[in-house]
């Protein structure tokens, strides 16, 4: 049916022009379908529903799809009698079911509601992830709603990572994820696939989901290993969060056929930059280089200013839309970065061949050439394909020894780029003059890493020392991708922004509140800018507990994402702000050179849900974060188990409802000192105040005070660290402190913990351990870190219904789940862990933007 044939009810759809621009042949918007059903005001039959919207024959098949898409989506359901009726009026709530360790889960709204409880007879209906109909049927002891489940609307788990347990002739798998807290039953089967033996790590295939009156089922599918093999831990996570980690065969067919270098024929129509000594600077371990850079002093005097060039990989010019290459990465995402092994988004042949910056070798990239003035402002701009050759392949040590004066150039060669890097640090220094005046929040954190001996065993964690050649290519990273983002949205070309909005009303409530107490306030009324963040920050950095106020001020801020709508970046100051400087590891990055490109060609990008783009983008982000943190925690936990005993000092990095996590100074590692080790006592936890606090001693343990306290536990398989106050020789009094302390900015290593950094500033160019998949470096390479690019709040731990102050929450287990965390074969795989000799583990890095 053509558009002039449709109806007056069809074109009265208030979305009738969005639809016709994404199909040629456009059916009733989803909106519009609902808004009829509600002035129906009954449930209505398809027939009913075909004739109220003119759907004409050839459109009942499509229509009949539309239907039951919104039904997936819970936009819609059926009743017994097979009508369509919209859910809200059927007083039903659509949402993702989120599960708890303990057994007990919530159902997250998709409208953005309020949580529903679920209690454990309800959650054995579903698996964490699932999506689900829910009704609300009362309200617990804390006030929330509680639901039960109605329907079930969609499985997220087919595929289940776990160890195998065998009991009474019984197997079943515990899952990995412990949100899953139901264990999958293993069909005896003659000719099975896989056999495990138990303790042994598995994948397993659900082949019947859980029931109220019966658990999951499963059939094993893949053998990993043992639990303590060499690397099991990153096979674990890979799996755990569903990361795609193998290209398939359409992806490495395109890739074979690209050519190992730059051919003449792709050098046409590019402006010429072989002549211009164009240099990286990154890690010492660093292997895929996607940015270049250059600046050379314009003008005289006082006034006199810079032109900087910014060379960034063109990756578009071998990843086209619609190719397989260009499918793999939207899957990915990013590129995720482990302790010793990289899964990266594109192929090595590209990631660290054809698309990395190597030096003297032709390369393909994107430019941004800019004009900067004396006072750090960016005066003009233009973006242009160029071919160049990287004159030197520099690291930041080596940079900042010499801009320093601590060590001098070994050659000719690198003499000669000295006045250009002198150049480079010069134009730095306004950016960040100007960054400073911008009011940019700028967070002080610490970035540790993990060094390794030759058994693989973990020797040490150290803190990593920013230097000002860090600063240096972060400020030029940033400066290009504030042009990305300014070109593209005076263009009007659509693409996606990396946004960060402010603090909510509820968060900045929680954060006046806090500050009062020590006579502080945050101005700007009810929207403060990132500047006033800024100025309380430097008002507060002589203060002893500076540290607690910053880690406060810093959770009161949401995370950064990926959105086709430009709402600005608080944390940067940007009233706009795209990612454009690494397209190799990140596939925003790529979507905005293709933005780019189009728009130098005077063309629009095609359509496309931009929308769902952004919030994959975003999920993709997170699920790397949750999968390195995974990793770190279990090499944590191995490295502490031969400390247990030992005493340390540290400081409140985090307070629970059910205890304090400590940051130890010297090792960067956290653990959980249990409510029931505070004392005997009764003890009130206040979020507000961020304390726990004793009824009867009126003993306070706050975030920021410090404590000595006794490594007791670190365990592998839940990844726990647990501490107890320790006693001081001299009085036999519990340690603890009132002021704060410069806690470490590590990853707790306790399953429910909040990050103690939960807050990570990313960088425009940030890198994790950029080795390439396969290689062993020594020690993992410091992370690219922005002063602030945007604040990434942890997202604290759901809370059980209340108990009595104090008591611990226990654990209903079952008999597997029990053998599961003491049972022989875990002890067995301990044993031979600390004893073999293990392949180098590097340590764990956020792979960020």
């Amino acid at each position: 049916m053509s558009i002039k044939k449709l109806s007056k009810v069809r074109k009265a759809d208030p979305f009738f022009a969005r639809e016709s621009e994404r199909y040629e042949y456009p059916l009733p918007s989803r909106e519009y379908i609902l808004q009829r059903l509600e002035e129906e005001g009954a449930p209505a039959t398809f027939e009913h529903l075909c004739a109220v919207l003119d759907i004409a024959d050839d459109e009942v098949i499509a229509f009949q799809r539309r239907l039951g898409a919104m039904e997936r989506e819970a936009q819609l359901m059926r009743n017994r009698k097979g009508a369509y009726i919209v859910p809200e009026r059927a007083s039903l709530i659509a949402g993702r079911i989120e599960g708890h360790p303990d057994g007990f889960g919530f159902l997250v709204p998709d409208d953005g509601g309020a949580d529903l409880f679920l209690e454990a007879r309800q959650m054995s209906k579903v698996l964490h992830g699932d999506r689900a109909l829910a009704r609300v049927v009362g309200v617990d002891r804390k006030g929330r709603r509680e639901g039960v489940i109605v329907e079930v609307l969609e499985r997220a788990n087919s595929r289940v990572v776990g160890r195998v347990i065998v009991e009474h002739g019984i197997t079943v798998v515990v899952p990995e994820n412990r949100r899953i807290s139901q264990d999958i039953l293993v069909t005896p089967e003659k000719k099975a696939k896989a056999r495990a033996l138990p303790g042994q790590v598995v994948m397993v295939e659900i082949i019947e989901q859980p029931s109220r009156h019966a658990q999951p089922i499963g059939r094993i599918v893949e053998v990993l290993g043992n639990y303590a093999d060499p690397g099991m831990e990153i096979e674990i996570a890979l799996r755990k969060h569903e990361l795609p980690f193998e290209f398939d065969s359409e992806s490495l067919a395109e890739t074979k056929a690209l050519p190992a270098k730059v051919r003449k024929v792709d050098t046409t129509g590019r402006v010429d930059l072989r002549d211009l000594p164009l240099v990286t600077i990154d890690g010492e371990t660093a292997k895929d280089f996607d940015d270049a850079v250059y600046a050379e002093k314009r003008g005289k005097g006082k006034n006199a200013g810079w032109r900087l060039v910014v060379a960034i990989a063109d990756v578009s010019h071998y990843v086209r839309p619609g190719s397989a290459l260009d499918r793999g990465a939207k899957e990915r995402g990013n590129s995720v970065y482990f302790p010793r092994r990289v899964i990266p988004m594109l192929p090595e042949k590209l990631s660290n061949g054809l698309c990395s910056l190597n030096p003297e070798v032709d390369r393909l990239a994107m430019v941004c050439d800019m004009q900067v003035s004396a006072k750090g402002t960016v005066d003009g701009y233009r973006f242009y394909p160029a071919v160049f050759r990287s004159a030197a392949r520099l690291t930041y040590t080596q940079v900042w020894d010499w801009l320093s004066q601590a060590a001098t150039p070994e050659n000719a060669t690198q003499q000669s780029l000295l006045p250009h890097l002198t150049n480079l640090y010069a134009l730095y220094q306004a950016l960040a003059k100007a960054r400073t005046q911008r009011g940019a929040i700028d967070f002080e954190t610490t970035e540790t890493m993990m060094l390794f001996d030759d058994q693989g065993k973990i020797a040490n964690i150290v803190p990593v020392h920013r230097n000002e050649a860090h600063r240096l290519i972060e400020e030029c990273m940033l400066a290009a991708n504030v042009c990305a983002s300014a070109f593209l949205e005076e263009h009007k070309q659509p693409c996606l922004y990396r946004v960060h909005q402010g603090p909510t009303p509820e968060k900045l409530e929680g954060l006046r509140n806090f500050l009062k107490e020590f006579g502080l306030g945050l101005d700007g009324g009810e929207s403060p800018s990132a500047s006033d963040y800024a100025a309380l920050l430097e008002k507060i950095k002589p203060r002893p507990d500076a540290q607690l106020l910053q880690t406060v001020m810093l959770r009161s801020l949401r995370q950064a994402m990926y959105s086709p709508d430009n709402v600005g970046h608080f944390g940067l100051a940007y009233e706009r702000y795209a990612h454009f400087t690494s397209p190799i590891r990140r596939y925003p990055d790529l979507l905005v050179h293709r933005a780019i490109k189009a728009t130098l060609a005077g063309e629009r990008l095609p359509v496309a849900d931009w929308d769902d783009i952004g919030l994959h983008c975003s999920m993709t982000e997170r699920r790397a974060d949750e999968a390195t943190r995974d990793v770190s925690n279990w090499l944590k936990c191995f490295y502490m188990k031969e400390r247990i005993g030992e005493e340390f000092d540290g400081t409140i990095a985090a307070v629970t409802h059910f205890g304090v996590f400590v940051a130890l100074d010297q090792v960067y590692v956290e653990g959980l000192v249990h409510v029931s080790e505070l004392g005997e006592d009764y003890f009130q936890f206040d979020a507000t105040r961020h304390q726990m606090l004793g009824e009867r001693s009126g003993r306070r343990y706050r975030l920021g005070d410090r404590l000595r306290v006794k490594l007791v536990r670190s365990d592998l398989e839940t990844g726990r660290i647990d501490f107890v106050l320790a006693a001081t020789p001299a009085n036999g009094q519990m340690r603890q402190g009132k002021s704060a302390g410069s806690a470490p900015a590590s990853v707790s290593s306790h399953a429910q913990a909040p990050s103690s950094s939960p807050a990570s500033s990313s960088s425009p160019r940030k890198r994790v351990s950029r080795s390439s998949a396969g290689t062993t470096p020594s020690s993992a390479s410091p992370a690219k870190r922005a002063p602030t690019e945007e604040a990434k709040p942890a997202k604290a731990p759901r809370k059980a219904p209340a108990k009595a102050p104090g008591k611990t929450m226990a654990k209903k287990a079952t008999p597997a789940r029990k053998k599961a965390a003491s049972g022989a074969p875990r002890q067995a795989a301990a044993k031979a862990t600390s004893k073999a000799a293990k392949k180098p583990r590097p340590a764990a890095r956020k792979a960020r933007s």
